[in-house]
Order: C-alpha cells, then sequence, then structure tokens
C-alpha cells in the first residue's frame, strides 16, 4: 500500500483516513495575535472612557465656576449699598477748674479779733426781744446795760481782772421765771488771746443787775451760783440766784437750769454773729 509523499515522518500529508491535520503552531500564533489586539483594544478604551469622564467633569467644574462668578458679579452688582450713617457730634465734656476751691470761711475767725469783727454789737444784737425760749420753758427779759468801764460791772476781783487784759466794753441783760433770776454779762476784748486769759484768771463774778421787775438779788451775803466761759474774743459771765434773797444750793436744779440756758443762749448769740459775717463773706463778689 502506497501512502504517498510525505508519510508520518515527512512533511504534512494526508493521514490513510483521508483527513488533513491541522496545523497548531500557526493556529496558536493566530490566537496569541487576536489576545493581543483584544487586550490593547480594552487598555485603549479604558484610557479614552477615562479621558472622557475627565473632559465632562471638568467642564461641569468651569461651568459650575463660571456660574458661581457670574452669581457674585450679579450680587455685587444687585445689592444696594449702605447708606452712609451721618457722624454723631462729640458731646461737650465738663470741664473742672484745676486750682482747688477755697474753703468757707470759718466763723470763729470772725469774732476772734476785732478787725473781722465789724458786726454792730449792743444790747439789743445780743440779747433782742422781751423773752427767751429755751425749749418749754420761757423767760422774762429784765433790765439790759452797756458800759466801756468794765470793772463797774464786775464784783470783786473780777473787775480788775477786766481791766488789766484791756476788756473795752461790758453788756449785761437779766432773765427771770419763778423767783429765779439770773444776770450775764458779756466782756469784749479786741483779740481772743485776751478773752481766754481773763477767763483763765478770772475771781468772784459778774454784778447782777436789778430792774424792769426784778428786784436786787445775789449781793452780799447772798450765795449764789456763777459760771465763767468765753468764745473768741469774748469772755461772758453769770450769776444766779433767788430774788428773795436765799442762798443756792446744788440741790436748787431750777436756779442750774436757768443759769444753763442763759449761758446756752448768749454762746449762741455770739458764735451767730461770727456765721453771718462768715456768709456774708462768701457770697460777696470778688474784688
Amino acid at each position: 500500500m502506497s501512502f504517498g509523499q510525505g508519510g508520518p515522518w515527512g512533511g504534512p500529508g494526508q493521514d490513510p483516513y483521508g483527513t488533513q491535520t491541522p496545523d497548531w503552531a500557526a493556529l496558536a500564533d493566530a490566537s496569541a495575535a487576536r489576545a493581543r489586539r483584544k487586550r490593547w483594544l480594552m487598555i485603549g478604551g479604558g484610557v479614552l472612557a477615562t479621558a472622557a469622564v475627565g473632559a465632562i467633569v471638568a467642564t461641569a467644574v468651569v461651568s459650575m465656576n463660571r456660574g458661581d462668578d457670574r452669581a457674585s458679579d450679579s450680587a455685587a452688582t444687585e445689592l444696594p449699598t449702605a447708606p452712609e450713617l451721618p457722624s454723631e457730634s462729640a458731646a461737650p465734656e465738663p470741664t473742672f477748674s484745676s486750682v482747688d476751691p477755697l474753703p468757707p470761711p470759718d466763723p470763729q475767725d470772725f469774732i476772734a479779733s476785732a478787725d473781722k469783727d465789724r458786726a454792730p454789737l449792743s444790747a439789743e444784737t445780743l440779747f433782742p426781744g422781751g423773752k427767751l425760749t429755751m425749749g418749754d420753758r420761757v423767760y422774762q427779759k429784765g433790765a439790759t446795760a452797756r458800759t466801756t468801764n468794765c470793772a463797774a460791772a464786775a464784783q470783786g476781783a473780777l473787775g480788775s481782772i477786766l481791766a488789766s487784759n484791756g476788756c473795752d466794753q461790758v453788756i449785761r441783760a437779766t432773765y427771770s421765771k419763778d423767783g429765779v433770776a439770773v444776770t450775764v454779762g458779756v466782756a469784749v476784748f479786741e483779740k481772743e488771746a485776751q478773752a481766754l486769759k481773763a477767763k483763765e484768771e478770772a475771781e468772784d463774778g459778774i454784778a447782777s443787775l436789778s430792774g424792769d421787775g426784778v428786784p436786787v438779788f445775789c449781793r452780799a451775803p447772798s450765795v449764789c451760783r456763777k459760771v465763767t466761759n468765753s468764745i473768741g474774743r469774748y469772755a461772758y459771765f453769770t450769776v444766779g440766784g433767788f430774788t428773795s434773797g436765799k442762798d443756792v444750793t446744788e440741790s436748787d436744779k431750777n436756779v442750774y437750769t436757768t443759769g444753763d440756758d442763759i449761758a446756752e443762749f448768749t454762746f449762741r448769740q455770739i458764735l451767730g454773729r461770727g456765721r453771718a459775717q462768715a456768709s456774708a463773706a462768701a457770697t460777696a463778689p470778688a474784688t
């Protein structure tokens, strides 16, 4: 039997059954080539798709930004400008002087010496009216007197003490109530120091003043209550007792009360002189 040319150990040829054997090497090469083309097509397609998506996204972002810019431009154009408020003028601030104000005048400065104590002085300015009321107690004013002979208005050693200290005058007044009478005598000096010295040296007392319904009282040998004090250039003295001539004892509170009331009133009157003159000086226009 003849197999023809090629046989099983030669080149390709027909097999004994009449079928052609495929070229497996060529088929393998073709299959590999198709696989490579498919892989490259897939890679290229993916790149193109990614590029397309990126382009779309970039376009959308640019479009959005342009929209925002237009919106911003539109808002900036359409919003009205706020009206400018008028500036407030500064309120004037209070100004204060850098110089400290002068203190008010001291009333006692005016009654400390005759140079400043220029107000009128008499029995009526010191002891005005016909009555004196202190609390619920009313005293009748009796006689008044004024003298430049200071020794004549005093008893015992007080006369010479007043004179030696330069007393200018003595003003007296008497008040009475229910059988008790008190005379107050105000000795006036040029300077406060003279009045203080007269008060410190005082002995005996002022002479009682009778008249205008008050009989003689507190003369020897009667025992009476005596008080001495001073303010400014004024020294003042009181002598009080019974109009009947009875001696005063410590249990006679009505005599003590009457004497204290008259002394307190005299103090207020003298200090009032200082206050009135200080007030006038404070309100006087500057010269």
